[in-house]
């Protein structure tokens, strides 16, 4: 049963038996295409919560929606190996989920590293993908990206309350974001962090840091364009920060070579990964899946 704030928490095990959680928005909606919300690296399904909503209770064609929790983050257990933590282990965590929940196929929004492992999912299983949104990733990383994300990661910031954490953010990302205002810091503060008897924590395992301190980013990282042309058929909406590190103008420009019928959204004045509940995204998106879902 949902809660008063809309949704209610599911958990379920993983292939490895270790203890998941999600979110599920709008149980009983019946729309053909539930959404499925994968987060960011160090992010959880809060993240969604506002775009969730929408979709699920104010959008013309009402969807369930599950907005996950990867290992090491938010609700879902922590992993006592590392090497756990990566795209892989994850999508299969995701299919896990998705299969407790008897769900075939779903729309789908990832936001950074939600969208890498969407891009694991078109070779692990692509029937499962209807629709996908992808907020601010693609095929190729820019490292200089990945560095800003390490930079600010480690050692990872510990604000104990509610204005620490917003100045924290806004210190690390307040140019790359102007658009935003008061309420969207503190909805990303909370977002991130989780309230405890000492004050506010980072609400991942500190170990994901180290899954980022062995990559070499002197070098290009591997390209998943195979993996992206997996989706040639699959109705696609690419969002990207106008102020983006990580998703280049460059490579949007050659996605859409690649998926002539991809459709894309520049949200101005703000970086990675834009806040999906601004900018109007909430309409766009509810509005491309619902187009996606209308047979021609």
């Amino acid at each position: 049963m949902a809660s008063d704030e809309g949704f209610y928490d599911f958990f379920y095990a993983a292939p490895d038996g270790l203890k998941l959680h999600a979110r599920i928005y709008g149980e009983t909606n019946s729309a053909p295409w539930p959404v499925v919300c994968l987060p960011g690296l160090t992010r959880n399904a809060r993240d969604f919560h506002e775009l969730a909503l929408h979709l699920s209770a104010r959008a013309v064609v009402p969807r369930k929606v599950v907005a996950f929790d990867y290992r090491g983050r938010g609700q879902s257990a922590y992993d006592p190996d590392v090497k756990n933590y990566n795209v892989g282990v994850e999508a299969s965590d995701i299919l896990a989920g998705l299969a407790a929940l008897g769900i075939e196929e779903a729309a789908f929004i990832g936001t950074s590293r939600g969208g890498l492992i969407i891009h694991v999912l078109a070779a692990m299983r692509p029937e499962v993908l209807k629709a996908v949104v992808l907020n601010d990733i693609g095929p190729v990383l820019d490292t200089g990206g990945l560095a800003h994300i390490r930079s600010y990661l480690d050692p990872s910031p510990k604000p104990k309350t509610l204005v620490e954490a917003v100045n924290a953010q806004r210190s690390v990302h307040g140019g790359d974001f102007p658009a935003l205002v008061d309420a969207d810091w503190e909805r990303m503060a909370w977002a991130l962090n989780r309230q405890t008897d000492q004050g506010l924590m980072p609400d991942f395992d500190p170990k994901l840091v180290e899954t980022l301190a062995s990559l070499d980013l002197t070098q290009p990282l591997p390209a998943l364009w195979p993996q992206f042309e997996a989706l040639a058929a699959v109705p696609l909406l690419a969002i990207r920060g106008a102020n983006s590190r990580l998703l280049s103008v460059e490579t949007l420009e050659e996605m859409g070579r690649r998926h002539p019928a991809m459709k894309t959204i520049t949200v101005e004045e703000q970086g990675h990964a834009p806040f999906l509940e601004t900018s109007g995204l909430p309409g766009a998106i509810a509005a491309f899946l619902d187009q996606a879902e209308t047979p021609r």
